[in-house]
């Protein structure tokens, strides 16, 4: 079960990146008393948190109901998440997220940025409700399944950590630092991915 609860971490920790969000947060709240950042801070990631949680919980309920099987979501998952590793390894998403935060902060009147882009999609975009479900899809049983959930509400936990901490932690790492973590989780990303869209494969055409 240890295996199970470290490769569900890995997996969210890759999609979610906490670290890669502190940097973007600091940005967009420059300026903002401490208070106003711990607060947007905590409102993001709960928000956050509710969203996976729920497709946690109903998503493959959500793919019955489109006709859509687990082996085709798996492999559509799986290629989706290859993409964001490319991205990551390239360097392409971190230059998405400051263009998409930039925007934002051009905004006079946006003041709030807890539920966008922060909780929405920066932390809970396309590829971490992808990953959540993908996972519960492949665990079953209460145990398995409380165990995925404890993965990912302690990635949670680590990226609420991760914004309150948003300018002492980017003055800490170092942007040369932060480039180097970010390739390294592109590429185990880029592993899980591909394993996700064999896994589909198998299970669609009956290989074992």
């Amino acid at each position: 079960m240890i295996e199970l609860y470290l490769s569900a971490f890995v997996t969210f920790f890759v999609v979610i990146d906490p670290p890669g969000c502190a940097p973007i947060y600091a940005g967009l709240t420059n300026g903002a008393t401490p208070a106003a950042r711990r607060a947007m801070a905590i409102r993001a990631t709960v928000v956050a948190a509710i969203i996976l949680f729920v497709f946690a919980a109903v998503g493959e309920a959500i793919l019955h109901a489109l006709g859509v099987s687990l082996p085709a979501f798996s492999i559509a998952g799986g290629i989706m998440l290859f993409l964001i590793a490319l991205e990551m390894v390239f360097e392409r998403r971190t230059e998405r997220r400051e263009d998409r935060a930039a925007k934002v902060a051009s905004t006079p009147e946006v003041e709030d940025v807890s539920i966008f882009p922060m909780a929405m999609p920066m932390i809970a975009g396309p590829g971490s409700i992808a990953s959540v479900m993908l996972t519960m899809s492949r665990n079953h049983g209460l145990e398995r399944v409380a165990i995925v959930l404890a993965a990912l509400a302690t990635i949670l936990a680590l990226t609420l950590v991760a914004l309150l901490a948003a300018g002492p932690l980017m003055k800490l790492l170092g942007a040369r630092v932060e480039s180097v973590i970010t390739r390294i989780l592109g590429v185990l990303l880029g592993a899980l991915a591909v394993q996700f869209v064999i896994d589909g494969l198998s299970k669609a055409f009956h290989v074992t």
